[in-house]
Order: structure tokens, then C-alpha cells, then sequence
């Protein structure tokens, strides 16, 4: 699918992967709607790209109904869906201060994988409703997982379990939204330079980014960018979790 034209949402749009994505699917011509918590930054960054900013909790069923009409009230049904939004604490299941509170675990889980359910869902149905394109699609969908799924760290039991659903999600997905025309696929990002990592000291930086077999540094997130615009572009790509991480694989710590 050409992205040109058609209605994208992004959401986590405000920083990070979803702002470079956002901003790639404007620069590709999209009509994009940038969703996040922090409606305030949301904005800014649709300020820059020619986008809209809307408030969404993606946790919320009834949030999220709202901000998915109030896009589709903008610029009409989306044919494409980039679920960034997402958080990456790290905690040991079992710490000095005992066991690690439930609560903390749920938040995890609640926001990546519940939380890309809940857009899935919503979006698909109404992609649904399109008419198909030339080649028969209606619409594409890519979700944020990580190589934490396959390779998650000591003090990322939340992570990983929320990250290892989203890539155990994408395939389902795919075979049931096949019947109308919508791909779904997933994109497993290794160290990427985001903003949470580029606070850290220049040299922990450097440390990660030597880790990486190659290139030796930090994912750049218009390299996550580019690879959904490629997903997006290119039909026969359903129902796969793509890894872009320079061939690293995770130590236990």
C-alpha cells in the first residue's frame, strides 16, 4: 500500500519511535493522527509533521473508542495502524524488598499487549468497512514488540511476557483479518536510541552500542521508521515479527 493519501494513527506518537514514525508516514504523504497520554508533546510533534494530536489511554476500551472517532472524524477510517505505545520498567520479579507488587507486573502488560490489542481490534473493525484497495487490501496493521520476547533480560519478567505476547498476537491476527484484506505484522526492535536511553551517560551509551555484533551502536529510530514504511509498501509482508536489532542477542543481564 501506498501510504500517500490515506488516514495512519500512530500511537506512543508523542516521543521515541512513534514521533519518528508519525513523522515518516507525514513525510510519505499519510493524513496522520498522533495518539498518546501526553497530549501536550502529541502536539507539538503534529505541530511539526502537518499531523492531528489526540489524547488516548490505550488500556481504556471507552478512551480509546473516543480518540479513534475523533480521528476518523478528521481524516476518515485509517488504513494504517502503528501500535508504539508502550513502557519498559525494569524490576526483578523477586527483590530485596520481597516480591515484585502485582500492580507493577499488570501496568506492564496492560499497556503493551492489552493495550495493542484494544487499538487491533478497534481499528481492524472499522478497516473492515473500507472499500479494498487494487490489490484487494484494506489495511495494515504493525505492532511494537521486542527482542526482549525471545531474549528477555534478568528484571524483564514484565517486559518480556508483554512483548513476547505481542509477537505471539501477530500471527492469529493475521490469519483472521486475512478474510478482508488486512495484514498484520510486527517489527522486534533491539537497542534503539530513544529518548529513555539517551539520558543515560554518554559512555553507558557507548557501552550498549558496542554490544551490537553490527552496526555498533544504538538503533536510530528512523531505522524503525523506514521499516514500517517498507512493511506498509510492501503486500506480501503478513504475519511475521521482524527483528531490527544488528544481530545482537541479548545476554541474561
Amino acid at each position: 500500500m501506498d501510504p500517500k493519501g490515506h488516514a495512519a494513527i500512530v500511537t506512543g506518537a508523542a516521543s521515541g519511535l512513534g514521533a519518528e514514525t508519525a513523522a515518516a508516514l507525514a513525510r510519505a504523504g499519510a493524513k496522520v493522527a498522533l495518539l498518546d497520554v501526553n497530549l501536550d508533546a502529541a502536539k507539538a510533534m503534529a505541530d511539526k509533521i502537518g499531523g492531528i494530536a489526540i489524547r488516548c489511554d490505550v488500556t481504556s476500551s471507552d478512551n480509546a473508542v473516543a480518540a479513534l472517532a475523533q480521528a476518523k472524524e478528521q481524516h476518515g477510517v485509517a488504513r494504517i495502524l502503528v501500535n508504539c505505545a508502550g513502557v519498559g520498567p525494569a524490576k526483578r520479579m523477586v527483590g530485596r524488598d520481597g516480591p515484585m507488587p502485582l500492580s507493577d507486573f499488570e501496568r506492564v502488560i496492560a499497556i503493551n499487549l492489552i493495550g495493542t490489542f484494544n487499538m487491533m481490534r478497534l481499528a481492524s473493525a472499522d478497516m473492515q468497512a473500507l472499500d479494498p484497495l487494487a490489490d484487494g487490501e484494506r489495511g495494515v496493521i504493525v505492532s511494537t514488540a521486542s527482542v526482549a520476547a525471545f531474549e528477555g533480560q534478568i528484571g524483564q519478567t514484565a517486559y518480556a511476557a508483554s512483548k513476547g505476547g505481542v509477537a505471539a498476537l501477530t500471527l492469529p491476527a493475521a490469519r483472521e483479518l486475512s478474510q478482508f484484506g488486512i495484514r498484520v505484522m510486527a517489527i522486534a526492535p533491539g537497542i534503539f536510541g530513544t529518548p529513555m536511553l539517551k539520558a543515560l551517560p554518554q559512555a553507558a551509551q557507548d557501552s550498549l552500542g558496542a554490544s551490537v555484533p553490527f552496526p555498533k551502536r544504538l538503533g536510530e529510530p528512523r531505522e524503525f521508521a523506514d521499516l514500517v514504511l517498507n512493511i506498509v509498501r510492501s503486500g506480501y509482508l503478513n504475519g511475521e515479527v521482524i527483528r531490527i536489532d544488528g544481530a545482537l542477542r541479548m545476554a541474561p543481564r
